[in-house]
């Protein structure tokens, strides 16, 4: 049974997912700005959504802090730049990809 979680590092913007130990996929990623940064810490997928409309792109997975989230884009240019308000955003492809692997309470780190 795989163990999903994931690692997002900020100063890369790079997604990790790992199967127990290995990391199995990288995606590149944007994150917040400088007044409104990413959060680092361990958090907890709680919910996921699809085609959640405006700015989120083709998928939503909320975080455990509250109003923080992966999620599409419908701003490609957006990622490897720091340019949100705080939340995760990734390729429509790569977020639907993300999102049919791992299942609600995979551990998501944060880290500078």
């Amino acid at each position: 049974m795989p163990k999903y979680r994931i690692i997002i590092d900020l100063s890369d913007f790079q997604l990790y997912l790992l199967d127990g130990n290995i990391v199995t996929r990288g995606f590149p990623v944007g994150i917040g700005k400088m007044v409104t940064k990413t959060p680092t810490g361990e958090f907890y997928i709680i919910n996921k959504q699809a085609n959640p409309g405006g700015p989120y792109g083709a998928f939503w997975m909320g975080l455990s802090k509250p109003h923080y989230g992966i999620h599409g884009t419908n701003d490609p240019s957006s990622i490897g730049r720091r340019t949100s308000h705080g939340c995760v955003r990734m390729y429509n492809e790569d977020v639907l990809q993300l999102a049919a692997i791992v299942p609600i309470h995979t551990r998501v780190t944060i880290r500078p």
